[in-house]
């Protein structure tokens, strides 16, 4: 063994949280995320393997990330959520202390939300698939990957829905389809229905499909219907699996490009991707939207969650008279 490395136990170890993580179909980033932080852990505390460590243990890297590493609530709760996978799924211990750990609580930030003048004015400085898909996120209020793994089969151009498969929670959820989008929407998939049919005419492998689906139907990812309404222009190596096939679209695409178009449109709030989901949810609800629908539309499992969208509302409305405006000039 080379000096640095991990002994055979960690990575026989690491490769069995990742069997576990793929049986339960977790998705690749939060693989990539579980591993990354069993590894640190167990490096922490000089190669020990996590059966011979307990509470105090997991305490003691818990509050080296808090202290030393200053990193934010989420990160933490996402260290702590690896760690419990491992002892739990992985290792099969269920103790106590694993209960008694203390997940801190995360700041509610009020969101940035652009104004309709806004979103259009950022809209008209963005072309082609990037501006699509700008349009659709905001259009239905689709996250950014579940934009970027649209499939064909989901699109029902005649009742004017799309289908969310295997979203935030691995649930799927039935969102609008802007009537506006119709046209483009349809062109972009004869563009991919060209893109499908050079792959089946060079006899590449299909897109990715879920492990069950894949094994019980092993041509189902060469069919039309499960091909990537924005697939990549190139070919990749599946990360998982090793072969090469075609993937989605590489989502920092959409993220450079609206970068750039809130520079151009000089928009100084904070504006990022999912900003557009924020403000589709806004400026629903600022139209009269039910809060209930909103909340089935998003995907939000508890209607507090979509609360914070009422607090943007609050002010806006104008509706509280303000005591300056009230002093006589």
């Amino acid at each position: 063994m080379k000096p640095g490395n991990p002994p055979l136990q960690s990575i026989r170890l690491l490769d069995q949280v990742k069997e576990r993580i793929r049986y339960l179909h977790y998705n690749l980033s939060t693989e990539k995320l579980y591993v990354y932080w069993v590894r640190f852990f167990i490096r922490w505390h000089g190669l020990k393997h996590p059966r011979d460590m307990g509470a105090r243990e997991v305490e003691g890297f818990l509050t080296m990330l808090a202290t030393e590493r200053k990193v934010s609530a989420s990160t933490h709760n996402q260290a702590l959520s690896a760690l419990l996978f491992l002892y739990r799924e992985v290792l099969g211990v269920n103790l106590p202390w694993l209960d008694n750990l203390n997940r801190p609580t995360r700041a509610r930030r009020i969101p940035s939300v652009l104004t309709k003048d806004e979103v259009a004015g950022l809209l008209a400085f963005l072309d082609g698939e990037p501006a699509l898909l700008a349009r659709l996120l905001y259009g239905t209020g689709m996250r950014l990957m579940e934009g970027m793994r649209l499939r064909i089969k989901d699109v029902d151009f005649d009742r004017h829905v799309i289908i969310v498969r295997e979203a935030k929670g691995n649930k799927d959820r039935v969102v609008m389809l802007p009537r506006s989008l119709a046209t483009a929407l349809r062109l972009q998939m004869l563009a991919a229905r060209a893109t499908w049919e050079a792959d089946r005419q060079a006899q590449r492998a299909g897109v990715q499909v879920p492990d069950a689906l894949s094994v019980k139907y092993p041509r189902l990812g060469q069919t039309w219907g499960w091909f990537w309404m924005f697939p990549s222009p190139t070919l990749s190596k599946d990360p998982r699996s090793g072969i090469k096939r075609r993937h989605h679209l590489y989502e920092e695409r959409l993220q450079r490009s609206l970068k750039q178009a809130v520079t151009r449109a000089g928009i100084f709030k904070p504006v990022s991707v999912h900003t557009l989901r924020h403000s589709f949810a806004t400026h629903l609800l600022q139209s009269g939207t039910d809060i209930r629908t909103v909340q089935e539309l998003l995907g939000h499992s508890d209607v507090s969650t979509t609360m914070i969208y009422t607090h943007v509302l609050k002010v806006a409305a104008g509706g509280t008279a303000n005591p300056l405006d009230a002093l006589s000039t």
